[in-house]
C-alpha cells in the first residue's frame, strides 16, 4: 500500500529523513515511533503528497502520492488541526464532505463516532483543544478510503476522544483498511499497531512486531535487590526475576527491598542509534 524507497528529505542544513526504506502492506496498522524531531511527521507528509523528496521516492498504491489517483485512496490527519472558529463543527464536516464527494449521511455518522454529537451545532471557537482534535478525526474519517495517515492522533485527545479514536481504528482494522500513524506513546502502539517502525534522527533504527518490541524492552529491564550484603542488579526479562530471587534466598541472603526499572523507550532509542 505504501512503499518508501531510500526516502531522503533535507531542509537546507537539516536532514529530516535519511534514506528511509519501508513497506506498509494492505490491511496493516503500522506505528512510526520516535522522539520529537525524529522525522515522523516528514515521513507521513511524504506519503500524503504534501512535500517532495530530496532524494528517493514514495509510492502509494503503486503511484506517486502527488497524483490524484493516489490521493483519492487516502485520508490524512495532520498533527495540528485548525478550522475557522466561526463555523460550527457540523459545517466544518459538511464542507470537507462535499470536497471529497461523500454521501450527506456520512457527516452525522462521523460526528457520532468522534463523540461530538452534542457539540456539532456550536462554533469551533468555543471548542476545547481535545474537541478540536476530535473534529479533525471526524474529518479524517469522512471518506471511506483504504488508507489512513494519522499524525500524532492521540496527542491532544481527552479520554472521550481517546476512546472514540480506538473505536475508529478497531472498525478500520475489521474492514482491512491500512493505517500508518505516528506516536511517541508506547500505549498507542500496544493497543493498535501490528508493527512498529522506530525512527531516530531521521533514520530507520528498527522495525519490530508488537511482541518483538515488548520483548526488546523487557530484556533491558533491571531489578535492583537490596540485601543484607549489598545491592544486586539483575538484568533481563521479567520471567527471569522469580528464579533470581529464589537463588538469592536459597543462599541464605536476606532480601531487604527491591525495585524494578523497566526499560524506557528513550533508552531503546539511544541504544538503537548508538549501534546504528
Amino acid at each position: 500500500m505504501i512503499r518508501y524507497e531510500e526516502l531522503t528529505k533535507r531542509y537546507r542544513d537539516h536532514l529530516a529523513v535519511d534514506r528511509l526504506s519501508l513497506r506498509i502492506e494492505p490491511g496493516e496498522v503500522v506505528a512510526l515511533l520516535g522522539p520529537n524531531g525524529s522525522g515522523k511527521t516528514t515521513t507521513l507528509k511524504a506519503a500524503a503528497g504534501l512535500l517532495a523528496p530530496t532524494a528517493g521516492r514514495v509510492l502509494v498504491g503503486g503511484a506517486a502520492p502527488s497524483r490524484p489517483d493516489a490521493r483519492a485512496i487516502l485520508s490524512y490527519l495532520p498533527q495540528k488541526v485548525a478550522f475557522p472558529e466561526s463555523l460550527t463543527g457540523w459545517e466544518v464536516v459538511d464542507f470537507y464532505r462535499k470536497l471529497r464527494s461523500v454521501d450527506s449521511g456520512r457527516a452525522d455518522e462521523v460526528l457520532r463516532f468522534a463523540s461530538l454529537n452534542g457539540s456539532s451545532g456550536r462554533a469551533v471557537g468555543t471548542y476545547s483543544g481535545g474537541m478540536v482534535q476530535r473534529l479533525g478525526l471526524a474529518v479524517a474519517m469522512l471518506p471511506d478510503t483504504p488508507l489512513m495517515l494519522l499524525d500524532e492522533p492521540t496527542a491532544a485527545l481527552d479520554p472521550i476522544g481517546l476512546t472514540a479514536f480506538y473505536e475508529v481504528v478497531d472498525a478500520a482494522k475489521e474492514r482491512r483498511r491500512t493505517i500508518l500513524f505516528t506516536s511517541h506513546q508506547l500505549g498507542d502502539v500496544e493497543r493498535l499497531a501490528d508493527r512498529v517502525a522506530i525512527l531516530v534522527e531521521g533514520k530507520l533504527a528498527g522495525v519490530f512486531s508488537q511482541r518483538e518490541l515488548a520483548a526488546s524492552l523487557g530484556e533491558r529491564g533491571v531489578m535492583r535487590v537490596q540485601t543484607s550484603r549489598g545491592e544486586i542488579a539483575i538484568t533481563g526479562p521479567p520471567s527471569n526475576r522469580p528464579r533470581a530471587l529464589d537463588e538469592i534466598r536459597s543462599g541464605g541472603v536476606e532480601i531487604l527491598s527491591l525495585t524494578i526499572e523497566e526499560c524506557r523507550l528513550d533508552t531503546l532509542y539511544r541504544e538503537l542509534v548508538t549501534h546504528d
